[in-house]
């Protein structure tokens, strides 16, 4: 009796995503970086560098953000893979949110933009200010 054969099913790989393109106006990367660069995004991010933080904790220390605002920024934030939430079954309820590996990654890298602006704040004043009086 003939030995049967097994045909070779093709196995298919996920395709890899390729890198985004920053300036291809459909290129989803788009969305991911008005999230990331969006002032509560920013302050979010650099904010929990420091570590998992509550809810409350982290709205006190960015100041200024309504609940609503916040909770939506890290909502994004959590579906692009930056954040992590967790929620702690405790009465009342306690969520917490640290970053992910990602989520880090990106926030060094926004921490050093805001520490560019922060140092180079009196400079830019000065250009305000010249730039007010020459329209004066």
């Amino acid at each position: 009796m003939p030995e049967s054969r097994k045909t070779a099913v093709p196995v298919r790989t996920p395709a890899v995503p390729q890198r985004g393109e920053l300036f291809a106006e459909q290129c989803p990367s788009r969305e991911v970086f008005k999230h990331v660069t969006s002032l509560w995004g920013v302050l979010s991010l650099v904010a929990l560098q420091q570590g998992t933080l509550r809810f409350s904790e982290l709205r006190r220390q960015v100041g200024g953000v309504s609940e609503k605002m916040l909770a939506q920024t890290l909502q994004v934030l959590e579906a692009d893979g930056f954040v992590e939430r967790r929620a702690l079954p405790v009465v009342p309820p306690h969520v917490e949110y640290s970053l992910t590996r990602l989520g880090l990654e990106v926030a060094v890298r926004v921490a050093e933009l805001a520490d560019c602006i922060e140092a180079n704040l009196p400079l830019v004043m000065r250009h305000r200010r010249s730039r007010a009086q020459a329209a004066a």
